[in-house]
């Protein structure tokens, strides 16, 4: 099949969508749209995943969301409504991680996400066909991008990778046609080629990025649970270094909704709320969806107060006793009116989280140029004005037309063009455990051992790459490996990680065991003069290696277990 056939997915916090291709062209990238059921047009759909009682998936994104708001509240209680599920992975991932829905009733992770991915990977497919004649197309027919935050951890990609497996979207032999792409490096990619007139902002000049070598420049990639900020130069052939390791916080967009919430229990004080809540759980996410167009405007809220909800708090007291004290909203016949300062004071924790990280960079970081605001959360005219007028006087804010679509038309040409980020920086120290001759000066007494070619020290952490290393994306380290006993049948190596540039031993302080491997030792003729080769890819999105035998070619991929 044609390497140029493309499906990216970006399965985020607050909306989810995927992009296409089936050609080589930058301008033939598709984006999905969203919402004609229900009177939209969008580029993402909300991410949320219904399941029955039962826990058998019913519908994703805007379907899901009506259903569940049109829900009979028995219902309600008895089923699985999810949102923002997508933050359960910022955090210790497992294979066994539950997360609750927003009734309280709990599911497998791994479950939930595999059905977003699912759905997802066939709503793609039939698309697709449709547009195509109704050809029909297999998931193998297609490299699939998925999209994660940079920010995230080894094993929330793990994670992913695995939900997709399970979802279909690749087999496990032929799981090189899933490609995890970081979310805030695919939005550099797509900004890059960018025209002056593809930004919202004036504050700029009418150069483009990709036309300026040596220009450095930030991408804040703002999303509904995360902030991820990665710093790239343009090189002079088109490329992009990462110039510092990606990071970023938790204050995404569902940090200003959790305000929101905050304050209508405020309002709805003496247990009102909480009592509204279980009482319709579906209810409160209309309220939440409404509050979702409402915070992408600098301005005064209005919204109608549910009949349940007003119900509810008529029992404690009238209720325009709710609204006497001076909170900031007002009652006004059946509708409850939110003030602009108050609706600006929601997003006071998320942005300066936001400011705070920026500027910790930007100390650190000379001479970059541009600001780039990609994501959701960066449709919210308060934050991008916030951003302005902390940075504009000295970086050029700019943000894409349509900053949803800049992660997946960008995963799409990541797709194409792996190449396209030269370098990265690495997020920890890696290595692994080797046996050296003891010496008593600087070894452990307790990691002695012998045996027939004299004494030995166990346990030593043998470094490969350290902690903020440019290693390249095709870079490949190469490490020669030699047997311990003449009779030996098999060689088994563990490895570790660390936030510490320099360990001494694998089970100090602060290292984690990330994987192992065992490569059989078929042919034992050479004594301890066999060599076992040992090549591994640090540059990439995802760590992988393999181990070769060199007197039998016997090899072995590495198991890196995150999770």
């Amino acid at each position: 099949m044609d390497e140029s056939f493309i499906i990216a997915i970006d399965l985020g916090t607050a909306f989810s969508g995927y992009a296409f291709t089936m050609s080589t062209s930058d301008k033939d990238i598709d984006v999905k749209r969203w919402g004609f059921e229900e009177g939209q047009d969008t580029t993402k759909t909300p991410t949320c995943i219904l399941f029955d009682k039962h826990q058998k998936y019913q519908s994703f994104g805007y379907q899901a969301r009506n259903s569940y708001i049109n829900m009979h509240q028995t219902d309600a209680k008895k089923y699985y409504f999810f949102e923002n599920f997508k933050m359960a992975l910022y955090g210790k991932v497992s294979q066994s991680l539950t997360i609750a829905a927003v009734n309280g009733r709990t599911m497998k992770a791994l479950t939930v996400f595999t059905e977003a991915l699912r759905f997802l990977k066939e709503d793609a497919l039939k698309i697709i066909s449709s547009n195509t004649n109704d050809r029909e197309f297999l998931a193998s027919d297609f490299t699939w991008i998925l999209t994660v935050p940079a920010i995230w951890d080894d094993a929330a990609k793990q994670f992913m990778r695995e939900a997709a497996t399970q979802a279909g979207i690749v087999s496990r032999d032929n799981g090189e046609k899933l490609v995890i792409a970081l979310e805030s490096e695919a939005a550099s990619i797509w900004c890059k080629k960018l025209p002056p007139d593809g930004f919202l902002s004036e504050n700029h000049n009418r150069t483009s990025l990709q036309q300026t070598p040596g220009t450095r420049y930030m991408v804040v990639d703002c999303g509904g649970g995360t902030i991820d900020i990665t710093v790239h130069e343009v090189l002079p052939d088109g490329r992009l270094k990462e110039l510092h390791k990606a990071s970023g916080n938790d204050m995404g967009g569902q940090t200003v909704d959790r305000k929101f919430k905050e304050f209508l229990r405020e309002i709805f004080d003496d247990g009102v709320w909480e009592k509204y809540g279980d009482e319709n759980p579906n209810e409160v996410q209309k309220i939440m969806s409404d509050f979702t167009i409402m915070k992408q405007v600098d301005q005064d809220a209005q919204f109608s107060c549910p009949y349940n909800l007003g119900q509810t708090a008529l029992r404690k007291k009238k209720m325009e006793m709710f609204f006497n004290n001076d909170k900031g909203a007002s009652w006004n016949r059946g509708k409850i009116k939110i003030s602009q300062e108050k609706m600006r004071s929601f997003f006071g924790e998320s942005l300066k989280g936001v400011r705070d990280s920026l500027q910790e960079i930007l100390k650190n970081i000379t001479q970059i140029k541009y600001v780039l605001l990609v994501g959701g959360y960066a449709s919210s005219q308060v934050l991008r004005d916030h951003i302005e007028s902390q940075f504009g006087s000295q970086y050029k804010v700019l943000c894409p037309y349509m900053p949803q679509e800049a992660v997946l038309k960008g995963a799409v040409m990541f797709g194409r063009d792996g190449a396209a980020i030269e370098s990265r920086k690495s997020a920890f120290t890696y290595g692994y455990d080797v046996v050296r001759k003891f010496d008593a000066s600087k070894h452990k007494k307790k990691k002695k051992f012998k045996n027939s070619e004299g004494v030995w020290c166990n346990d030593l952490f043998e470094k490969m790459v350290e902690i903020d290393e440019d290693v390249g994306w095709d870079e490949v380290r190469k490490y020669t490996l030699h047997a311990l006993y003449e009779d030996q049948k098999g060689m088994s190596f563990r490895f570790f990680r660390t936030e510490k540039k320099n360990l001494m031993y694998v089970d100090d302080f602060g290292a984690e065991q990330v994987g192992e491997f065992r490569v059989d030792l078929p042919d034992t003729t050479g004594d301890l003069a066999r060599e076992v080769k040992l090549e591994v890819r640090f540059g990439y999105t995802e760590i992988t290696a393999t181990a070769t035998d060199l007197r039998s070619n016997s090899k072995a991929t590495v198991k890196f277990n995150f999770i």
